[in-house]
């Protein structure tokens, strides 16, 4: 009897362990099945996590930020997934978003594009792709740092490289008219991250890395020391020689996903995701999420942060939760069986009991009876 109480008690604590480890193991279980679609995990985890009162609250600290664009894809956000935005609160981010499209305000951030290379909005952005696609921008870059680089000063190779690939495939931009130029884009904002300080370090990595079977640093170097970086021809020339293009597949790879983010989704929204991203493999999961969601993919960086395009808790421990609960299922089963089958057998055991002790009566009575002639 002991024994079936302990298999019913063991029983009883798997299934207590199954019920509580299953709705995490369903949900692992979820996020595994799903974890190679960026969109469909962004959606399901904002199904658990977005609401009407984030939404207020993402939009007021959005418009307190002077973010317009944030705002308003917060906005779309909510409306998408049929979250009430109270209406005097989307008065004021229609307002914000009037005021940061003014005139006044777009030729200024026109010009610190063109000027400065340090786009943070699709104005700005348009001014440091007319300085880039002139070449402009990109000289003004090579020369700063090749001047660095000559001097044996620290330079930046992530820029000096990718300044020098833009003077190479400018030509080829304009020679397609025009097909190129999402990565031409590209490598315009992978610049402007890095000057602001809005790309990862790993992602800035795997650039510079990218760049070293790109770039003849060795040529690079000698142009620049033996020539005078006040000749912008010289600059050029000593670019187009020291960039092997058919060897930057994986980098203008890169640059598309990133001119794709920013044609779908916005400036800020590429930004964003070279922040987040930590390789060109996360980069093109944003550029697959900036394809379904659009205008909507910055309040979903902002919201869920890398759990937009990657799992923030490793396969490895979501597999666990899936192990233990059926572990404990497992357990619950076979104590449960062992139990029923140990009550059955004791039942059986005792109705054979039963029966001999009947039998043996039946036969004593059999005994005792006057023999019959």
């Amino acid at each position: 009897m002991l024994r079936v109480k302990l298999l019913a008690l063991a029983a009883a604590a798997c299934g207590v362990a199954a019920v509580a480890l299953l709705p995490h193991a369903i949900e692992a279980g979820w996020l595994l099945a799903v974890q190679d679609d960026p969109a469909a995990l962004a959606d399901r985890k904002l199904a658990r996590s977005f609401n009407a009162d984030i939404a207020a609250k993402e939009i007021e600290a959005a418009l307190a930020a002077n973010d317009a664009e944030l705002a308003k894809s917060f906005v779309d956000l909510a409306h998408d997934r049929n979250v009430t935005v109270a209406p005097e609160l989307a008065s004021k981010v229609d307002a914000a978003v009037e005021k940061a499209n003014s005139a006044l305000s777009t030729a200024g951030n026109f010009t610190r594009g063109l000027i400065v290379g340090e786009p943070d909005d699709l104005v700005s952005l348009a001014g440091t792709a007319v300085g880039d696609l002139f070449v402009f921008g990109d000289i003004r870059d090579m020369i700063r740092e090749g001047s660095h680089l000559a001097a044996g000063q620290e330079a930046d190779h992530l820029i000096l490289g990718l300044s020098a690939v833009g003077i190479a495939v400018t030509a080829g931009t304009y020679a397609s008219l025009g097909t190129g130029a999402p990565a031409r884009m590209g490598l315009s904002l992978v610049k402007a991250a890095r000057k602001t300080g809005r790309i990862s370090s790993r992602m800035a990595g795997a650039v510079t890395r990218s760049l070293r079977s790109v770039v003849d640093w060795s040529a690079m170097r000698k142009a620049f020391a033996g020539a005078s970086l006040t000749e912008p021809a010289v600059a050029v020339r000593a670019a187009r020689e020291a960039v092997k293009l058919n060897k930057a597949d994986d980098l203008f790879r890169l640059s598309s996903n990133i001119g794709s983010v920013q044609g779908k989704a916005g400036t800020r929204a590429a930004l964003d995701g070279l922040r987040i991203s930590d390789s060109p493999r996360e980069m093109a999961r944003v550029a697959k999420l900036a394809e379904k969601e659009g205008g909507k993919t910055r309040a979903i960086l902002k919201l869920l942060g890398r759990g937009a395009i990657a799992l923030t808790v490793a396969a490895f421990d979501l597999s666990l939760w899936v192990l233990w609960a059926a572990l404990t299922i497992f357990g619950f089963i076979a104590s449960t069986k062992a139990a029923v089958e140990r009550v059955t057998w004791r039942a059986l055991q005792r109705g054979k009991v039963r029966r001999a002790k009947r039998e043996l009566a039946r036969q004593r009575r059999l005994a005792m009876a006057p023999s019959q002639v």
